[in-house]
């Protein structure tokens, strides 16, 4: 394939992939389809499927995309409150994103065999979170901060806590995880 071609079919994929996540963006995850992207980017669907076999892998490509702006939004937190505060800015401003990187379906793998980019992310949590852990198994440790403020983050979004009350939960979050043993 020339460099060309190879460039074109470069530009074409992260067309794809912003366009599905423009779509997810003003009208849901529901509204991106094959159908919708092919109309929206000007392609046929036979062209979608070169790139992606299914939404599934669509949505794998922005969750990525997602887990590389966590990325950037927690790699300089060097302590609770920063990442914290980080982590929950980040997931609260981008409710769509943040949607697609942990409720809906993708090919990710979490854990050992989990790509460079998601084991960069943990690491981020673990570099802060780790020399709390005490007696407890660092990673396990990072395991369940991680899970309280995904757990703080979902449930706000979804209005299933009460309003008003969103920086004292994340102040307590942070004392919580920052007097662990």
């Amino acid at each position: 394939m020339s460099d060309r071609r190879a460039r074109e079919r470069a530009e074409r994929h992260q067309l794809i992939i912003r366009t599905a996540r423009e779509i997810a963006e003003r009208e849901g995850w529901d509204a991106v389809t094959t159908r919708t992207l092919a109309q929206r980017i000007g392609y046929s669907q036979p062209v979608l499927y070169s790139h992606f076999a299914n939404k599934e892998a669509i949505v794998t490509a922005v969750a990525l995309q997602g887990f590389e702006e966590l990325f950037e939004a927690t790699r300089a937190a060097f302590s609770v409150d920063s990442l914290i505060r980080a982590y929950t800015h980040f997931a609260l401003g981008n409710p769509v994103l943040y949607e697609a990187m942990f409720t809906l379906n993708t090919e990710l793998k979490f854990g050992p065999d989990a790509p460079e980019l998601l084991k960069n992310t943990f690491a981020t949590l673990q570099k802060v979170f780790a020399p709390l852990a005490g007696d407890q198994d660092p990673e396990t440790f990072t395991e369940v901060a991680w899970s309280a403020m995904h757990g703080l983050v979902t449930l706000t979004r979804d209005s299933r806590l009460r309003d008003g009350l969103g920086e004292e939960r994340v102040a307590l979050l942070v004392t919580l995880l920052g007097s662990a043993p």
